[in-house]
C-alpha cells in the first residue's frame, strides 16, 4: 500500500508523435513522409542504407524518457500508443517491453489513422484518473496541440501535468497548458540531435545507391532548397554553440504551425527569452509581496508558472543561482545565508 504523501506517476506516450518529430528534427522537415520511413524495415535484404542510417541517427531513447518520469515518483502505469505492426515502431518493442511499458495497439480505420492515438490516449488517461484517485502526476509524451484539453482536464482534477516534446515540434499552447514542459533533447542521457546532412552531399551520393528499376528522385523544389538552407550546419564552433542554446527553451511551434511554409521567422534566442522571463518574475514578486528580497525558489516557481518550458540546465547553467549570477546587470543575489535571496537590480528597476 502506498504511503501517504507518496507521489504516483502515470506516463502516456504518443509514440508515433515522438518518433516522427525526432526523425524530422534530425533529418529535415517532412523527411519522415518523404522517405516513407513508417513502412521501412532494416531487416529487408535490399533495404536502402541511406534511410537505415537516418533511422539510426534519429533513434528515440525510451529509457531516458522513463527515467525522467520516474524522477517525479513511483511509476504506476506506463503506456505507449502506436500501430506496432508498422516496422518503424516494431523495432522499439524490445526496448519498451524491457522497461515494462504497456503497448497499446492501434488499428487505423483509415490509411493514415489521424487522431487515433490522441483520442485513445485521452480517454484512457481520464478513465485512469477516476479509477486511480491516488495518481498525483501525469506525464504526456507528445507535442500535439490536440492534448491541450487533456492537460487542462488533468490539472482541474488536481494532477501535476508534465509534457515532454521534441524541440521545434511542440505546440506552444500545450506548453502553457502543462505545469511543466521539457524538451526531449534536454533530458539527461539524450545525445544532442546530430546536424542534418547538407542537401549537396545527399544529392551527390544518391545516384550510386539507386537500385535497378528504382525511379529517379524528384527534382528539388523551392521549398526543399529553403529546408536545406535551414538545416545546413554552420561553419564555426561559436555559431554551433549559439544554435544549441536557441534549440532549448522555449523552442515550441505556434498553433497552426505549417512545416511547408517557405518563410518562417527564426526562433528567438533562448537566453534573451529567459532574461525577460526573470525580469517579469522579479517585478511580479516585488509588487505582490512588497518585499525588498525574494526567495530564489519562489522566483523560479513563478518563472515556471509563466513558462513551463523554462529550465536553467538546458540553457547551460548548473543551478538557478548560476543562472541569476549570469544576469548580474538585472538581478542581485544574496548568498550570505542558507536561504538564497534575489532582487531586481536597482539600476534595472528604473
Amino acid at each position: 500500500m502506498a504511503e501517504p504523501g507518496d507521489t504516483r506517476v502515470a506516463v502516456y506516450l504518443d509514440f508515433d508523435n515522438i518518433v516522427i518529430s525526432r526523425y524530422d528534427q534530425v533529418n529535415g522537415r517532412n523527411q519522415f513522409q518523404r522517405d516513407k520511413a513508417r513502412a521501412f524495415s532494416t531487416t529487408e535484404r535490399d533495404a536502402d542504407p541511406e534511410v537505415a542510417d537516418k533511422l539510426a541517427r534519429a533513434t528515440v531513447d525510451v529509457g531516458a524518457i522513463i527515467d525522467f518520469a520516474s524522477s517525479f515518483g513511483t511509476l504506476v502505469l506506463t503506456r505507449a500508443y502506436a500501430d506496432w505492426s508498422a516496422p518503424v515502431n516494431a523495432e522499439y518493442r524490445g526496448q519498451l517491453v524491457s522497461r515494462a511499458v504497456d503497448l497499446v495497439q492501434l488499428f487505423p480505420a483509415a490509411a493514415y489513422g489521424k487522431n487515433g492515438a490522441d483520442i485513445r490516449l485521452a480517454v484512457d488517461a481520464v478513465e485512469d484518473m477516476f479509477r486511480l484517485p491516488d495518481l498525483t502526476h501525469v506525464v504526456i509524451v507528445a507535442g500535439d496541440s490536440d492534448y491541450i484539453a487533456l492537460a487542462q482536464r488533468c490539472k482541474r482534477l488536481g494532477r501535476y501535468v508534465v509534457g515532454v516534446g521534441v524541440a521545434g515540434s511542440t505546440s506552444k499552447s500545450l506548453a502553457a497548458a502543462c505545469d511543466e514542459m521539457v524538451t526531449y533533447d534536454a533530458l539527461p542521457g539524450v545525445e544532442p540531435a546530430p546536424e542534418p546532412e547538407p542537401a549537396a552531399k545527399k544529392s551527390a551520393r544518391s545516384p550510386s545507391r539507386r537500385r535497378s528499376g528504382e525511379r529517379p528522385a524528384k527534382p528539388e523544389t523551392a521549398s526543399d532548397d529553403v529546408s536545406a538552407a535551414d538545416t545546413e550546419p554552420s561553419g564555426t564552433g561559436a555559431k554551433r554553440d549559439s544554435r544549441k542554446l536557441t534549440a532549448t527553451v522555449p523552442l515550441f511551434a505556434e498553433p497552426g504551425f505549417d512545416d511547408r511554409a517557405e518563410h518562417e521567422p527564426e526562433p528567438e534566442d533562448a537566453q534573451k527569452v529567459a532574461t525577460r522571463l526573470l525580469e517579469r518574475a522579479l517585478r511580479l514578486g516585488h509588487e505582490k509581496d512588497d518585499a525588498d528580497w525574494l526567495h530564489s525558489s519562489a522566483v523560479k516557481s513563478q518563472m515556471k508558472r509563466m513558462d513551463p518550458s523554462f529550465n536553467e540546465k538546458s540553457l547551460g547553467f548548473r543551478s538557478f543561482s548560476d543562472f541569476v549570477r549570469s544576469r548580474d546587470g538585472l538581478a542581485e543575489l544574496d548568498e550570505s545565508s542558507t536561504a538564497r535571496l534575489v532582487r531586481l537590480n536597482s539600476k534595472a528597476s528604473h
